[in-house]
């Protein structure tokens, strides 16, 4: 995952006076029967979509822009958005999209094909720092290359834009999930206009590996524009972003006419700001308070189907983990049942690979390593490293997750339990935006690090591509079998043999223990009772255009 440059919300006692402080003004705004005010845990990166990858980015962009090939509300199949209809050819290298039509961008300017070229054409010019896997994760993980830089491994050749309404895109070779990765939000089209006149391929790379937006568009006090049911009004790091409807939108017009989102780190103060009627929903619901909210009738709580994982990243990079033993006894001296039974209040199972059981591609042979401290050290000395082996372990100081509602709990209990194995933890922790994901991304974080990831589409690609294709986080080398196995899964178009080639990867995987996956979770989100239509998505690909507000 990665991120943007920005202004970073403090933690501890000054991110909840910032929170105290920015929803001084939510009450009299959530009284409204139109307006719904929302809570995440971070503020957004930025709000080019072609720039995001984490999850509150990913919210907002999600109500401001459109891909080609949306989803069904609530699920993972495949529905028409932007696009009425495609077809693959026999090839599996040309893919023809209807356009739908009488659908003009934010900004005025129309949508047709032409937009559509001039947005894949965009992203496969990225030059310089956009290219960086901090910039344009999502492009680097599916497309591979660009113009400039592996362009032969690129799959992207080129867009035809056949009249108006007929987009059509021509792969190098073929892509089995090129159309369930054409529903990320990465791939929405914006504007070609807006994105010309306020410098949206302006950027850099800060010192340590972190994309920063120079331009205006998609930062606060910037442009965004898209064609979906909420467009930007206004952006503030540190006290909300506020969206309007979009009255002039293609499709049924959203119930509410304004969105505002506002950041607010810490779990407990989410919670008692929906108590108070501060705000009218929020995400992340740490697992204890689910009881609390169920005992209030006032307040509601819906749930995710389980589609994460939550997992310690191992650098190679950083000796003695380039050892595959070292790595087997940092997996012994996890203590992941533990975990998982203190903090998931019964929403989490033990993770044993990668993603979870319910995608195809997942293995039922992978090796196993319950928590066993005998066991880790007697792996140490046999890869003859004097112990305790010291271990820089990096953790979010100020973000709750899907897969890690509280990141410091999970932390200290695998820091115990790693001491107790041979190891010695030396305690690293930084704020999410942007210095954690960017340290993670640029191989920085040490040589283990928290995080994890929700899946994007119910295919193996959503996973193992998008986590295990970060091969600076993991400091894997760019040609090594797991790449070698992943690329055979990309090119092959026959489910079945698609979901031999992920079984052996994930087998491949936990042999080499690449990473330590701990956890899958059934997440959830509160509500106030009065908030209808929220349809709670696998992947979080969720619209607000559906929501309202009853009984005010």
């Amino acid at each position: 995952m990665s991120s943007v440059l920005r202004v970073g919300l403090a933690v501890g006692v000054l991110a909840l006076l910032i929170a105290a402080v920015a929803l001084g003004g939510a009450d009299k705004a959530s009284q409204s029967s139109t307006t719904l005010v929302f809570a995440g845990a971070a503020d957004p990166v930025v709000l080019d979509a072609a720039l995001i990858s984490d999850g509150e980015s990913f919210r907002v962009v999600y109500q401001i822009t459109e891909t080609l090939v949306g989803l069904k509300p609530g699920t993972t199949k495949l529905a028409p958005l932007l696009a009425t209809g495609w077809k693959k050819s026999p090839n599996g290298r040309r893919w023809t999209f209807t356009l739908r039509r009488n659908v003009r961008f934010h900004d005025g300017t129309p949508f047709n094909a032409a937009a559509v070229c001039a947005n894949f054409d965009r992203w496969y010019n990225f030059k310089g720092a956009q290219q960086s896997s901090s910039a344009s994760y999502y492009y680097n993980v599916t497309f591979g290359g660009f113009k400039t830089k592996n362009p032969g491994g690129a799959l992207y050749k080129n867009c035809q834009a056949r009249g108006s309404n007929v987009a059509v895109i021509n792969l190098k070779r073929p892509y089995g999930p090129f159309v369930s990765a054409m529903t990320l939000t990465p791939f929405a089209i914006q504007s070609p206009t807006s994105m010309r006149e306020n410098d949206a391929d302006k950027g850099r790379l800060t010192s340590d590996g972190v994309y920063q937006p120079l331009g205006k568009y998609g930062v606060p006090g910037g442009v965004t524009a898209g064609t979906g049911p909420f467009k930007l009004d206004s952006w503030r790091i540190g006290d909300k972003l506020e969206l309007e409807r979009n009255d002039d939108y293609w499709g049924r017009k959203a119930g509410l006419t304004r969105l505002i989102f506002r950041a607010i780190p810490d779990n407990a103060a989410r919670l008692q700001a929906l108590q108070t009627g501060e705000i009218d929903g929020y995400d992340l619901v740490e697992p204890q308070d689910i009881r609390t909210l169920r005992k209030d009738s006032d307040l509601k709580v819906l749930d995710r189907e389980a589609f994460n994982v939550g997992y310690v990243g191992i650098n190679q990079k950083v000796k003695p983990f380039d050892n595959v033993l070292v790595r087997r006894a940092l997996a012994h001296g996890l203590d992941r049942a533990g975990v998982v039974r203190s903090f998931y209040a019964g929403r989490g199972v033990v993770a044993k690979e990668f993603m979870p059981p319910n995608v195809p591609g997942y293995s039922n042979s992978v090796p196993q390593y319950p928590y066993n401290p005998a066991r880790a050290r007697a792996l140490l000395q046999q890869a003859g490293v004097e112990l305790p082996v010291e271990v820089e372990f990096w953790w979010p100081a100020d973000i709750s997750r899907p897969y890690m509602p509280n990141p410091k709990n999970n932390f200290q209990a695998f820091a115990a339990s790693l001491n107790k194995s041979g190891f010695k933890v030396v305690a690293k922790s930084a704020p999410w935006n942007p210095t954690y994901l960017g340290r993670v991304d640029a191989g920085t974080a040490g040589a283990l690090h928290m995080i994890g990831w929700t899946g994007d589409y119910a295919d193996a690609t959503s996973f193992l591509e998008s986590i295990l294709r970060s091969y600076k986080q993991f400091g894997l080398p760019l040609k090594n079998p797991l790449y070698t196995l992943l690329d055979r899964g990309l090119l092959e178009t026959d489910p079945d043999a698609r979901n031999g080639i992920y079984r052996q990867a994930n087998n491949y995987i936990m042999r080499q223990v690449i990473g330590v996956p701990y956890v899958h979770t059934r997440p959830a989100l509160a509500f106030k009772r009065n908030v209808v239509g929220y349809k709670p998505s696998p992947t979080t690909s969720e619209s607000f255009a559906s929501v309202r507000k009853t009984g005010s």
